[in-house]
């Protein structure tokens, strides 16, 4: 449920009447703010600024802003008895064995987070240290010798039944409120309770869940008053410990933990890991109970745990990627990136400015010397992550603008493919229309593209009940496309003829290859063995599919890479909205290439991605690739240069994608793998029906080819003959025909592969 709605209803007003609020400053974007309001105040003292916060660390603020005067505000809420797993034990003579803290609900998530030799967080130390020297001298001997078989890296699935239950029989009425680390755990406890004869009575108990993910109307249902002898219990996430105000809620139970974001910066991989919770976490928790009326929090966890937590959250600045906030930073010509850091509240360190900076270099957004390059202006106007950017700038660039603006407003909102639980396998059959070529990018495109039909055929809202797409979430992503193709405009990367901006809309790969430019470098190999696929990147080695991926319910994709948008590391890597592309794709619209001394043999990314071919295919490759890339500069530079003249080049690239048979033939060892999917008529077409290949009166890119490259390109395949034309043409039929998959290549596609090419740079 949205703030605005929520303060809507409590206000008892309509919404869109009356309803205005603060927009909250969160994570970076306040890290950087309060850097850059440090350094400006002094320069402008008739500046106020006013901080305010329930949760932050009021001393340290102060400090920042030179000893800053402090408000104190006491809150008013009602009282709360709070409880410890020590009182719990000892109140209930529940008893705690080695085999009964876990059992098969919960296991995977105690087997998956015991991994050897992993390095602990400064809390979790500190929380074994306190269980080490804690003193239970007060308490029974059965609650001591629980509390000696407590094991903090589990969730106790039937301590939380058995409490739930008893609160059920035996307490005052009023909903409870129970904070669990994922969406994953919520799942597995929620159907343990249904299978209870008490707990899962629907007469009795009204089971709910509350989680980032769900739609908002499946929300709103943990603020409905139940009728009398009905008891809520919601099953939430740290979702609930802010901006939820539920009035029948009178207990809380609190497992002390929380999937918390991070980043190994030693690893370059964001992370996802159940982690202890602040002070402060815990004490909004238990404030969740007190807030119309007088309440009780369970914590699942022992005092001297509680004693051990930080006092605050780390700031978002230390726990995520820098890209963004590094490239603004350059915007603004704040000075160097790393010198601007070091003065934030909590500078982050070091290896996670460097690897923010690496990754601006390497997709293009900085020169050598930390200066933004032409892209990097570019990326620093628009609105979204420069990957994101990156995308749509090549998107307006190619004229393949409408999928991409859909991609990129779907990857800047929450997931639209809706998964309720008690109909799962439904909402995955609905998405399986849509899912055909291995693709979520391309997935997302289809279900849009049929949204908006429905749409004006006034059926949008029925069309994403049958779906399992959020309405609300399909207007979110039309509203940003239009902002998106806005900001394009005003930057001259687009204009208000929609034709002139989708010429090749309907060229599936083309897309794919405008994707695989601005996710790159995230590359993972797909490696088949015998009848397991294996998945790969050059920083995590073994990495696995995120399970609501379109791509992880095949067994074999036949495609030698994958590129994807986020990777998140929980207990092992997972990879999140991805897509397969071919080796022409990663060698044309990838990363600089390295050539090496053997002849054929070409290099990305440091090493990590070679690819083997023939010498003269390599030299194709290079030489369209350098072309491309010039192209691109030029229209950079002048975003108004007429692409009409350049339209050959496209069509060269075009025959280039479409004639890969993406089995990674240029792999070395690659094992070719046949796919016998069918694509799905079901949903509407991504792609419009095709122009001819070559149209002079079509605006498209192209590029500077001259026909002296062209003959040296051809030239280096050799083959003996005295005619120098007809040379050319058999050296260009062995290469194409090694591109194209061993098919034999005809006469023809040599004389059309030729005509494109030839006198380009003299017509221009």
């Amino acid at each position: 449920m949205s703030v605005s709605e929520r303060i809507a209803i409590e206000r008892g007003e309509k919404l869109g009447e009356n309803v205005g609020y603060k927009v909250r400053l969160e994570g970076i974007d306040e890290d950087f703010l309060l850097t850059v309001m440090k350094e400006l105040l002094p320069c402008r003292p008739e500046l106020k600024l006013v901080l305010m916060s329930a949760t932050i660390n009021a001393e340290i603020f102060s400090s920042y802003f030179d000893g800053a005067p402090v408000i104190q505000i006491p809150g008013a809420t009602h009282p709360v008895r709070t409880y410890f797993l020590e009182n719990i034990l000892e109140s209930t003579g529940y008893r705690l064995t080695v085999d009964n803290q876990i059992d098969d609900y919960g296991q995977a998530w105690k087997l998956n987070k015991q991994t050897p030799n992993r390095r602990k967080s400064q809390i979790a130390s500190a929380v074994e240290e306190a269980l080490r020297s804690a003193d239970y001298g007060e308490y029974s001997q059965q609650t001591q010798d629980s509390l000696l078989c407590w094991n903090p890296d589990c969730i106790n699935f039937n301590l939380i039944e058995y409490l739930l239950c008893n609160l059920c029989e035996n307490e005052k009425p009023g909903g409870i409120l129970v904070f669990m680390t994922g969406w994953d755990d919520i799942i597995s406890l929620k159907e343990k309770l249904q299978a209870h004869s008490v707990l899962g009575d629907p007469n009795r108990v009204l089971l709910l869940t509350c989680h980032g993910s769900m739609s908002s109307s499946e929300q709103r249902l943990i603020f409905e008053k139940v009728d009398s002898g009905l008891r809520k219990i919601v099953l939430a996430t740290n979702i609930a410990e802010t901006s939820i105000t539920i009035d029948d809620l009178v207990f809380v139970i609190d497992c002390g933990k929380a999937k918390e974001a991070s980043y190994d910066a030693l690893n370059n991989t964001p992370c996802l890991l159940p982690s202890w919770i602040s002070k402060v976490s815990a004490k909004q928790r238990r404030g969740r109970s007190g807030h119309v009326q007088p309440g009780e929090c369970y914590h699942l966890y022992p005092r001297c745990v509680y004693d051990a937590f930080a006092d605050y959250q780390l700031p978002k600045i230390l726990r995520t990627p820098l890209q963004s906030l590094c490239l603004q930073i350059k915007s603004l010509k704040l000075g160097s990136i790393s010198g601007f850091l070091s003065r934030a509240l909590q500078a982050p360190e070091s290896l996670a400015v460097q690897n923010a900076i690496e990754y601006l270099k390497l997709i293009g957004a900085l020169d050598e010397n930390e200066n933004l390059t032409i892209l990097g202006g570019y990326l620093a106007m628009l609105p979204m992550e420069p990957k994101h950017g990156k995308m749509l700038v090549m998107g307006a660039i190619l004229n393949c603008l409408d999928p991409i603006l859909t991609i990129v407003a779907g990857l800047s909102v929450r997931d639209p493919f809706l998964a309720p639980l008690e109909i799962k396998e439904l909402a995955e059959a609905a998405k399986a229309q849509f899912s055909h070529g291995f693709s979520d990018h391309l997935a997302l495109v289809r279900a849009y593209n049929g949204w908006k039909i429905a749409e004006k055929k006034r059926v949008g809202y029925k069309y994403c009940w049958k779906n399992f797409l959020s309405p609300q979430t399909m207007k979110a992503i039309d509203s940003l496309r239009r902002e998106f193709k806005s900001v394009l405009k005003s930057i001259c990367l687009a204009d208000n003829k929609a034709s002139s901006c989708n010429t090749y809309g309907y060229d599936e790969n083309l897309v794919r290859a405008v994707i695989c430019s601005g996710l790159y470098p995230g590359v993972c190999s797909v490696v088949h063995r015998y009848n397991s696929l294996s998945l790969k990147t050059m920083e995590d080695g073994k990495v696995f599919l995120h399970s609501k991926s379109v791509n992880a319910r095949d067994s074999k994709i036949p495609y030698p890479w994958l590129v994807f948008d986020k990777k998140v590391k929980v207990n092992s890597v997972y990879l999140q909205d991805s897509t397969a592309v071919s080796d022409s794709m990663l060698l044309l619209f990838g990363g600089s290439i390295s050539i090496c001394d053997a002849e054929g043999h070409m290099k990305m990314l440091g090493g990590y991605l070679e690819f083997f071919m023939e010498p003269a295919v390599a030299i194709m490759y290079q030489t369209i690739k350098q072309e491309l890339d010039e192209l691109f500069q030029s229209k950079l530079m002048n975003p108004k240069m007429n692409l009409q003249a350049h339209h050959k080049l496209l069509s060269a690239i075009q025959l280039l994608l479409s004639g890969d048979q993406c089995s990674g033939r240029f792999v070395f060892n690659h094992q070719v793998i046949h796919s016998n999917s069918i694509p799905s008529t079901a949903s509407p077409p991504l792609l419009l029906p095709p122009a001819p290949l070559v149209s002079g009166s079509e605006s498209g890119p192209g590029g500077d080819n001259s026909k002296s490259q062209l003959q040296t390109l051809l030239a280096r395949a050799g083959s003996p003959c005295n005619n120098k034309k007809q040379a050319e043409k058999d050296a260009a039929s062995k290469a194409l025909d090694r591109l194209l998959g061993g098919n034999n290549v005809t006469r023809e596609t040599i004389d059309s592969i030729s005509k494109l090419m030839k006198n380009n740079k003299n017509h221009n």
